[in-house]
């Protein structure tokens, strides 16, 4: 018994000691396959990532070998990608010329080998888009090759302009000139522009949109024009802001009495209106440069009979002297001469007419004199002259020198290495050199941009002035965070932009969230983070301020014909200025544009609305509607606002800094 016992210890102790040698082994096997194979892998490369945080990091720093066009149309509709899934756009199909400056280019592509006919033919906008591609890759590549040359430009741009000290133009003149008088260095401190002319007689409108009409066979008696201080240098190619409108309607509007109707105007959005209606201002209100607003005239209303009467004899019977008063009438008659000097004064404009002042309108915030650089008249009225002194003889140049501050602290940071939460893409001009500026300046200085929880970019296409390219190539490498969408810019192409956004959210940052924004929306990020958080995990959203059952207008400046989009009704969406979307949704949206299978329309915001229409036909999204994403202007605890100027964004960004929460700079 005892030598069994000893035999199978003996046993025992072997068997540990085989255990042992072969532990040791597999050690050796799995140090050894850590140190050579490993690195094979990454030597070949990846066509997926791991979910892991340190093959993320070590991934990233190496050479990505990706998908394939075959491959990736082959795919499956997108679902939302996890916190840690990295997306990387393929540039083995990409142009050489493309691939040079990877940082600043797009990695949105249009494909023209694939067919983009349907059984209704090709449709205008997508000639449109391959047009405007074919020529946008042309001027690329001529910017990359460094063939441009605009040193001639770059001098004449670097040199302030010189202007005259006094500009006059007869009617005649004036008239040849496009009812535009031109101020080209703007105005200063007590520049004056004198007028003289004649308003016409009244005439009948049937659908005047100053006033009322019971039914449409009746028609109401109109006179007026509109004298207008204009932005023409602000921005090419877009409607010039209106620093000062200044609008006499002599027969009246739906008031029914002459008025003189005064404001502003910022891409197509007017502020809140000054109206002189033949009331003085009050006393306790608020004066320009110690001047009222508006000066008060005779009113058919006016009740002076009895009242006045005995007023006047209370005042004889206790001594007080009688204070004698000029009742003036309304400034403006029909078919009479008048003289009208518009003057620049410390705190506002002051209009006087025939000698006499009539208003004052204060300068409002995101407009100063030197943006004021024409005037213009149009309406109801013959000028005879128009003399502008005391103007500005030298005004800093107009280039993009005068908004670009070339500073290190307005650089962007270097995309982070893993995922972000949110995704900010900024829709562009190229020539919006102030608008991209005051951004700079302004929101993106918020913190969570500065930690990388949330990146910001502009996507741009490129402008038909070759110049503005160079500039904004170099604005581009200088700045770090522009993301040039190669094709020729239109406003019927902005949807283009807004599908590169969505490229590159989920394939170069991979965001959890993207928001698409204008240049000119005050963005609050982080009260963009904190209505992320709130929505359930894996959740699709769409969020922003949202239209539903909006009809296309058919008629007009907008309008939208049954070949462009043939429904009665839009699908429902968030307007263009501020909106947010899940990852899962843009990924989508780019993997249908790559097939060719997405369908564009020139509005962006509808087009967003109808890809998430399509979208949660397959997987359900969450619609969150919030008037705070502000449309129009500010409103108070906005979360974004909309049609904000340079110095407008400014403000609000000092605003939101010293009183700790949102408030509007002059309420528009």
């Amino acid at each position: 018994m005892k030598m069994k016992k000893a035999k199978f210890d003996t046993f025992l102790s072997f068997t540990r000691q085989r255990s042992v040698q072969v532990l040791i082994f597999i050690g050796f096997l799995y140090l050894f396959m850590m140190s050579y194979e490993i690195p094979l892998v990454f030597k070949i490369g990846f066509s997926e990532v791991s979910s892991g945080e340190d093959n993320f990091n070590g991934f990233i720093n190496e050479v990505i070998q990706l998908d394939t066009e075959e491959e990736l149309e082959a795919k499956e509709s997108p679902i939302q990608p996890l916190k840690k899934v990295s997306f990387r756009v393929s540039q083995s199909t990409f142009p050489e010329p493309f691939q040079e400056k990877r940082r600043i280019l797009s990695g949105l592509r249009y494909q023209e080998s694939i067919s983009n006919t349907s059984k209704q033919g090709v449709s205008e906008l997508q000639k449109s888009v391959k047009d405007a591609w074919v020529i946008g890759k042309k001027y690329w590549e001529e910017l990359q090759s460094g063939k441009l040359k605009i040193d001639d430009v770059k001098k004449v741009e670097n040199l302030s302009e010189s202007c005259p000290h006094s500009v006059s133009l007869s009617g005649t003149e004036f008239w040849n000139k496009g009812k535009v008088i031109v101020l080209p260095c703007g105005l200063t401190l007590g520049s004056h522009i004198t007028i003289v002319g004649k308003p016409h007689g009244a005439h009948p409108e049937y659908d005047p949109k100053i006033a009322l009409v019971r039914d449409a066979s009746e028609s109401v008696m109109v006179s007026q024009f509109m004298m207008e201080l204009q932005g023409l240098k602000t921005v090419d190619g877009e409607d010039p802001p209106r620093i000062l409108h200044f609008n006499p309607r002599l027969r009246g509007d739906w008031s029914g009495k002459p008025v003189i109707e005064q404001n502003t105007c910022y891409r197509m959005q007017w502020g809140t209106a000054l109206r002189c209606e033949g009331w003085k201002t009050k006393a306790d209100e608020e004066t320009v440069d110690g001047q009222v607003k508006c000066e008060k005239w005779i009113r058919d209303d006016d009740n002076r009979s009895e009242e006045s009467k005995a007023t006047w004899w209370l005042n004889r019977l206790i001594g007080r002297t009688r204070q004698v008063t000029v009742d003036w009438p309304y400034p403006f008659a029909e078919a009479k001469l008048f003289v009208l000097t518009l003057s620049a004064g410390l705190e506002g404009y002051h209009v006087s007419v025939d000698g006499r002042h009539v208003t004052s309108f204060p300068y409002r915030t995101g407009f100063v004199l030197e943006d004021a650089t024409g005037l213009s008249l149009n309406g109801d009225i013959d000028v005879h002259s128009i003399f502008a002194a005391s103007l500005p003889t030298a005004h800093p140049s107009f280039a993009p020198q005068r908004h670009l501050e070339m500073s290190s602290k307005w650089k962007a940071l270097p995309l982070p290495d893993g995922p972000v939460d949110l995704f900010i893409g900024v829709l562009s001009a190229g020539n919006h050199f102030s608008e991209r500026m005051a951004v700079r300046k302004s929101w993106m200085q918020s913190d969570l941009i500065k930690s990388s929880n949330v990146v910001v970019r502009f996507f741009v296409a490129l402008n038909g002035r070759k110049e503005v390219n160079v500039e904004l190539k170099k604005e581009a490498e200088f700045f770090g965070d522009i993301v040039i969408v190669p094709f020729m810019d239109s406003y019927d192409l902005v949807v283009l932009k807004t599908v590169a956004i969505c490229e590159y959210g989920v394939r170069t940052v991979s965001a959890k969230y993207i928001m698409k924004c204008d240049d000119d929306t005050f963005v609050r990020v982080d009260s963009m983070i904190e209505a992320t958080k709130k929505v359930t995990e894996g959740r699709s959203l769409y969020a922003g301020n949202i239209n539903y059952y909006h009809k296309p207008l058919r008629y007009g400046k907008w309008a939208v014909t049954y070949e462009e989009w043939p429904e009665e009704d839009y699908p429902p969406y968030a307007n263009g200025p501020g909106y947010i979307v899940s990852s899962d949704i843009a990924e989508y949206i780019v993997s249908d544009f790559e097939k060719n299978k997405l369908r564009l329309f020139k509005m962006e915001d509808v087009s967003m609305g109808m890809w998430v229409e399509q979208f949660n036909v397959s997987k359900p999204v969450q619609y969150v509607h919030s008037l705070r994403f502000c449309q129009f202007g500010c409103i108070e605890d906005y979360v974004t606002a909309h049609y904000q100027s340079p110095r407008q964004m400014i403000c609000l960004w000092d605003k939101l800094q010293t009183v700790g929460r949102p408030q509007c700079c002059n309420m528009r």
